[in-house]
């Protein structure tokens, strides 16, 4: 689910056979091994960073140096990451299937292969441009599972590597303070100095989860975890195509502990679709509200996240209820109007020492409303922790534990017992709903100058809220570079 997710969120558009393994492995190995020598033979230090949100997070902003010190602007950059991902889910019990259902003992394999080419356009300003190649599917084609789990599969996949631009955007910062602070070099994001205090302004192409919803420990699929709803807020329904990104804009102001963000954002042309709507008549707006702070003379960050959509979405009963009088399969596309879905998350974070932290969120959305864009959660519940391995003289070693539950309204349930089908689950009918429980834990190992490779091991409880499907146990090999 990158970015954040991130992520994949649109119609299920597949091209390649349904199911199975997707082939490109040998390739991709190849690749990873060329970035890890240029990263080894390279002998110039360069930041290295994965796929960044163009407004990094709060919590990573370093500490105020005194002017004399600010660091001088730095005027082009250019960064690449490559991520390889394999999930193999092992047998459970499946005594009926439908569509949208995880399938046991199936494999599938994904890559992304991105360039971050920055410039400094003006005093502030920054333009970003993220090339990208993809390929490959997510487990069962990114079906089965409402926290699916892996943020590096897309609802699109591809049994070829394919080229598309996900982030076009440009990213203005006016300061409004005299103290100053270092921005070290990182992907989307320029070296150079800004004010603690300042208003930042980012129009284009990019993930909505860039700038909302942002998590030092949970958001970031090709370095912690990969499941959907723990890099970002299960029910943060956020506007995007079907790779995760969107055309919009967001507003920023810090001011000492608080951050204040707002944005407009132009949802897909239909619900789950990889197209957006190409006259901004369906949108989304989000606010939200940061307070950072300290707890034991550890640094800790609060965020609550409100969303609005807009645009042709169907009630759920409504669905049911036409497919009843007609005969027909339940279809919500012939009872779209135009209406909105809300939703609001909260999420913190704690620092307990400096190789601890925690973290938990907690989401709401509207449960009578189809899903838009995301997944298939109208409530949920995260709680987890992350630890570096100094205590093991692997200090830069990560372990990860997160817990997630996942609920869904009654009306969804009464719309996927009738047969509906959500953005990602729907086994044809669901006679014995119960809630989708989730545990992921991973350990994510520094093996060269910008290469780690991770270790994902996740046990789903009622895949797809069934109690008549699962538990279903699947592990996960990811390898990342990153220059």
């Amino acid at each position: 689910m990158l970015p954040a997710r991130v992520f994949d969120n649109s119609t299920r558009v597949q091209s390649g056979v349904s199911g199975g393994r997707r082939g490109g492995a040998p390739a991709v190995l190849a690749l990873l091994v060329s970035l890890a020598a240029c990263a080894l033979l390279d002998a110039t230090p360069r930041a290295c960073a994965a796929d960044a949100p163009p407004a990094p997070p709060a919590e990573a902003t370093p500490a105020p140096v005194p002017d004399d010190a600010e660091a001088a602007p730095q005027r082009f950059a250019i960064h690449g990451q490559i991520t390889y991902v394999e999930q193999e889910s092992g047998g459970f019990r499946a005594p009926y299937a439908g569509p949208n259902s995880l399938a046991p003992r199936s494999g599938a394999e994904t890559v992304d292969a991105t360039l971050f080419l920055g410039a400094r356009l003006w005093s502030g300003a920054e333009f970003w441009l993220n090339p990208e190649i993809d390929q490959g599917f997510g487990l069962s084609n990114t079906l089965g599972v409402a926290g699916f789990p892996s943020g590096a599969a897309y609802k699109v996949g591809k049994s070829k590597p394919y080229f598309r631009l996900p982030r076009a955007f440009v990213r203005q910062t006016v300061d409004t303070g005299e103290a100053t602070e270092t921005v070290d070099a990182s992907a989307n994001q320029l070296a150079g100095s800004r004010s603690p205090d300042r208003w930042v302004l980012t129009v284009g192409k990019f993930g909505v989860t860039d700038v909302f919803d942002t998590n030092q420990y949970a958001h970031d699929p090709r370095a912690d975890f990969l499941n959907w709803a723990a890099v970002d807020a299960g029910t943060f329904d956020y506007a995007a195509d079907a790779w995760g990104f969107t055309i919009g804009a967001a507003l920023e102001w810090y001011h000492e502990d608080w951050t204040l963000r707002a944005g407009l954002f132009d949802l897909s042309s239909v619900p789950n679709s990889e197209h957006l709507e190409p006259g901004g008549h369906e949108y989304q707006t989000i606010g939200e509200i940061e307070r950072r702070y300290t707890l034991g003379g550890r640094a800790g960050r609060s965020l609550v996240t409100v969303y609005q959509s807009y645009g042709r979405m169907a009630l759920l009963d409504d669905a049911v209820r036409a497919a009843q009088q007609s005969g027909l399969a339940v279809d919500p596309a012939a009872v779209r109007e135009y209406r909105t879905r809300t939703g609001i998350s909260l999420s913190l974070e704690q620092a307990v020492n400096e190789d601890v932290g925690l973290f938990a969120r907690l989401g709401s959305g509207s449960g009578n409303v189809e899903a838009y864009e995301f997944t298939d959660i109208d409530r949920a519940l995260e709680l987890g922790t992350s630890v570096k391995g100094s205590r093991w003289s692997r200090a830069q070693d990560t372990v990860g534990l997160v817990l997630l539950n996942n609920r869904i309204s009654a009306t969804r349930q009464r719309y996927l017992d009738a047969g509906g089908l959500g953005i990602l689950v729907g086994d044809g009918k669901l006679p014995h709903p119960g809630p989708e429980q989730i545990v992921e834990t991973y350990y994510n190992a520094a093996v060269l100058r910008g290469v780690t490779v991770t270790l994902d091991y996740q046990w789903v409880n009622n895949p797809g809220y069934n109690r008549d499907r699962g538990p279903a146990s699947i592990v996960a090999l990811r390898v990342h570079a990153q220059f």
